[in-house]
């Protein structure tokens, strides 16, 4: 990354004193790009796809998307130029017409492209023109690479929500690119936020990236929305929702609260009151149970996947309640395909006139 063209003084010490080695030089040894990513690839069972950002340094984009469930690899490369195998020096440099990119392997059956859409926007300034925060030149600027007409209609879509939004100043400046190629970084750049954690933190924050990210974005963590201790669980739920919740029970169809609820507003855990679904992605499926076509951020849900007996079958758990909410299935409606059935104990829903006081306000644009 070019992290220290156009950087005041005060940013040189400290943390990125750290940074020199990593960003400056290449480490002496060889390795097939991206390899360890395309073994992953390569023993999946099940059907992939593609999904390609761009959103600046590789190293940040990279990092958010590991560990979702659904998500076999993403991989820290270069994307949409016209020069064959590329380097990262050559890239780095602006010598190239590539971007420093990512490239997502992912199940649709587990994850839809819409919600690794939905995270992508939370990961870099999608305003920026020019580069992206300490990382000037066409290199560093940010798209989204569109693999078919489906995604660039899902991506097209959710630019126009969040740039209706009002949550930026300016507006969205990351455009819509078809698909033409991607080059695997080499691979001391794949994985770095684990291989080289202090270089990888410290840009992060002094770069602004992290500042940027925590000023237009909702915080969803543990120190957020806690969870009881099943004891005063059991005290503060009833017998269904505890059931449900800790003992993986399943609530009647069509005898559940908000079944045929159509009233606008979000569903949030009852366990911990993170937000899970919004009422502008709730739909009639006919199964009796509410269902959905997406969470509000894919990143705050564990999708555990069962392919014994011959099918397969995702559970939906609440990551931060450690909670059974539901299933998912491959049956669902444009754009994700997915139906999220989830049982009504399991949720607590906040009507809009409510969210406001409630503590969501950040969430009224995914309800309008």
């Amino acid at each position: 990354m070019n992290y220290f063209k156009n950087m005041s003084s005060k940013l040189l010490i400290a943390g990125f004193a750290l940074m020199v080695a990593a960003c400056g030089n290449s480490p002496a040894e060889k390795n097939e790009n991206g390899s360890a990513d395309m073994e992953k690839v390569a023993a999946y069972k099940g059907d992939t796809e593609l999904a390609t950002f761009a959103g600046g340094c590789f190293w940040c984009v990279e990092a958010p998307f590991e560990g979702l469930d659904g998500v076999i690899a993403v991989t820290s490369g270069y994307s949409g130029g016209k020069e064959k195998n590329p380097t990262y020096g050559e890239v780095s440099s602006g010598a190239t017409s590539h971007r420093e990119s990512v490239q997502i392997t992912f199940d649709p059956e587990v994850i839809s492209y819409s919600e690794l859409v939905d995270i992508f926007w939370q990961t870099f300034d999608p305003t920026d023109v020019g580069g992206s925060f300490y990382d000037r030149g066409s290199q560093y600027e940010s798209a989204i690479f569109y693999h078919d007409a489906e995604q660039k209609k899902v991506a097209e879509e959710s630019k126009k929500l969040l740039d209706a939004s009002g949550k930026f100043d300016k507006p969205i400046a990351t455009p819509i690119i078809k698909y033409t190629n991607f080059y695997p970084a080499e691979e001391y750049h794949q994985d770095y936020y684990k291989k080289n954690p202090k270089e990888y933190y410290a840009y992060r924050s002094g770069s602004g990236r992290d500042a940027f990210i925590k000023a237009h974005w909702p915080e969803l963590s543990e120190k957020k929305y806690p969870a009881p201790s099943k004891s005063e669980l059991k005290a503060k739920l009833t017998d269904l929702q505890y059931e449900v919740t800790m003992e993986d029970a399943t609530e009647y169809a069509f005898q559940n609260e908000y079944n045929g609820n159509k009233e606008p507003g979000i569903y949030v855990d009852i366990v911990t009151g993170a937000p899970l679904f919004s009422s502008k992605d709730k739909y009639e499926s006919g199964s009796g149970w509410p269902s959905f076509t997406k969470p509000i951020d894919a990143r705050i849900i564990d999708k555990p996947v069962d392919r014994s007996a011959g099918m397969t079958r995702v559970e939906v758990r609440s990551k931060l309640g450690d909670s059974h909410i539901g299933h998912v299935f491959y049956d669902g409606p444009n754009p994700t395909n997915l139906r999220y059935c989830m049982n009504s104990a399991a949720m607590k829903f906040i009507p809009k006139s409510e969210m406001e006081a409630a503590g969501y306000g950040d969430y009224l644009w995914l309800v309008d």
